[in-house]
């Protein structure tokens, strides 16, 4: 499966130069991670985001999202955002925000 090579770029644009930042292609798309840790990622035209278990019913309330199910087996703490959502500078910065906030707070891998 393809990835939307320019949502990824503009992904690459927010997270900036931290060397704490890796890419890894996985989920049929790329994803970004914090001290090995994912904090979002590109499927298809859409946006993963892992925003955590308690923060996923608060997410799914805002435009454009449904819950991460890759195999059948929904994925509490992760959400996929619709491209259409994240079309916006501003939207897609507060996502990736959550996301890479969400990965800060977790140990190293």
């Amino acid at each position: 499966m393809a990835y939307d090579e320019r949502l990824a770029e503009r992904i690459r644009e927010r997270m900036g130069a931290d060397p704490e930042i890796t890419e890894k292609r996985m989920f049929g798309g790329i994803a970004f991670l914090l001290h090995g840790n994912t904090a979002v990622g590109v499927t298809g035209d859409d946006l993963m985001v892992r925003v955590g278990p308690e923060a996923t019913d608060a997410a799914l309330d805002r435009p454009g999202t449904r819950i991460f199910d890759m195999t059948g087996r929904p994925m509490r703490g992760w959400v996929v955002v619709d491209g259409a959502a994240v079309a916006q500078d501003e939207a897609l910065g507060d996502w990736v925000a959550e996301g890479r906030d969400f990965a800060a707070s977790l140990p190293p891998k």
